[in-house]
């Protein structure tokens, strides 16, 4: 049996920063990952690089298979550089097996040609992710024209039609893609609204948009079975059937804990995630879990400072912890993006607070006529009795880029005249802070 210091598994964000971080001060590393195309993890394979490259190129006039095989271009070279910065690491052994516990500390790999190995470490960080979350639907596991958000990027011919089945963020991603191209869209979401949690005025416009985009939206829909007919695939509704070429299902993704948990201490939540303390650490002493796996919020940032938290508790001060990794801003990248942080209005007048608005319509800057793209609508939140921000949603151009900047102003208790009176260089979208934090 093989003796590591620490043993990771899955080669995500955390993971692969930790291998790296943990071998140059010394200590033993084995980085376990069951497929080679993961190499680099989630995001850079399956996730958020890709499908982000699929939503630019479709509104750059690209054809759809010239926007794949620059994806593919992509992800390809990404997944290589990520192999050799750690495998050409001393002290890091990257091993291609699926990871099995054979109790608390001992990891059995299972092979591709069927052979077996135990391996062992004083540390060991659980890094798997998360996994499409397959409804049980009639006929769902019979169509060959349905897919998660994995395999409908592996498509190499563009549908005409696509169904996509739940309204959440991954669906609006790929509602914005595929309706960039021409494809003609169809969303069909159980609940009511789209983009609920978001403010409504924001909400409204950015829907009005995608539908101007060969996007329709179905709402209070429950699909009850699949169908295949030929080259397409009828999905039935409780208002319909809804003919496609391909089907996504977009019904949100689970904690990976495919790792026979069941022969350690290792306990779950009850949404089948790893329990995990403030520091990251499992039920378990001397393993930790980080990512997706742990049921938190699923963004690769999130499992960068992950890493920051477990780094401190395994060599630092054990200073940092979830409870202290600050405001968390988010961005839906549909087209153009929305980026959140903190309250909506509503929010937070529900919270108690007194507060004072700003709003700027995106085609009031004088730089997005340059850019060409003048949709959207940016607003701020302020409380009226600190002069502190409490929020923004940013629907339009350069969000993605602009939110970070408010997420700093609010965690280091900036009044909101700062970016009020600053000076920002021109023609920028920054500039619009002027008005934006002009709020009354």
């Amino acid at each position: 049996m093989r003796q590591y210091d620490l043993i990771v598994i899955g080669f995500g964000k955390a993971g692969k920063t930790l291998a790296k971080f943990m071998a140059q001060q010394g200590n033993k590393v084995a980085v376990i990952e069951q497929s080679r195309r993961m190499y680099g993890g989630t995001c850079i394979n399956i996730g958020c690089i890709p499908s982000k490259i699929l939503i630019h190129d479709s509104m750059t006039h690209m054809t759809f298979n010239q926007a794949v095989a620059r994806k593919d271009q992509v992800t390809g070279l990404l997944n290589k550089k990520n192999y050799h910065k750690l495998s050409g690491e001393d002290n890091v052994e990257v091993i291609d097996a699926k990871a099995q516990f054979k109790s608390n500390k001992e990891i059995e790999l299972h092979f591709a040609d069927h052979h077996k190995e135990i391996i062992t470490a004083e540390y060991i960080l659980i890094n798997t992710g998360a996994v499409a979350n397959i409804p049980s639907i009639d006929g769902i596991k019979e169509s060959k024209h349905i897919y998660d958000s994995e395999g409908i990027m592996q498509l190499t011919e563009q549908p005409e039609h696509l169904v996509i089945v739940g309204g959440g963020y991954i669906a609006l991603e790929f509602a914005a893609s595929f309706g960039g191209f021409g494809t003609q869209v169809t969303v069909l979401e159980r609940g009511s609204q789209i983009l609920g949690r978001e403010d409504a005025e924001v909400a409204e416009l950015a829907i009005k948009d995608m539908e101007a985009q060969n996007v329709k939206f179905v709402l209070n829909t429950n699909t009850t079975g699949f169908e295949d007919n030929g080259d397409s695939v009828i999905v039935k509704t409780d208002q319909g059937d809804f003919e496609a070429d391909a089907v996504l299902l977009a019904t949100g993704r689970k904690p990976h804990t495919d790792l026979a948990l069941e022969n350690t201490d290792i306990e779950l939540g009850a949404r089948g995630e790893i329990k995990v303390n403030e520091y990251l650490e499992t039920t378990v002493p001397g393993i930790y879990a980080a990512g997706d796996v742990t049921g938190g919020p699923q963004f690769t940032y999130i499992s960068l400072d992950d890493f920051r938290i477990i780094k401190d508790g395994l060599v630092g001060e054990r200073k940092r912890t979830t409870q202290n990794r600050g405001i968390i801003p988010y961005t839906v990248f549909i087209t153009p993006a929305i980026s959140i942080v903190g309250l909506t209005a509503v929010q937070a007048i529900e919270q108690g607070y007194e507060i004072m608005e700003g709003k700027v319509k995106v085609s009031s800057i004088t730089c997005q006529t340059i850019e060409n793209e003048g949709r959207g609508l940016f607003k701020s939140v302020v409380d009226k009795k600190t002069n502190q921000i409490l929020g923004a949603t940013l629907y339009g151009i350069k969000s993605e880029e602009l939110i970070n900047l408010i997420k700093f102003a609010m965690e280091q208790q900036t009044s909101y005249e700062v970016l009020r009176d600053a000076l920002y260089t021109h023609p920028t979208i920054i500039e619009s802070f002027n008005e934006l934090f002009n709020v009354k």
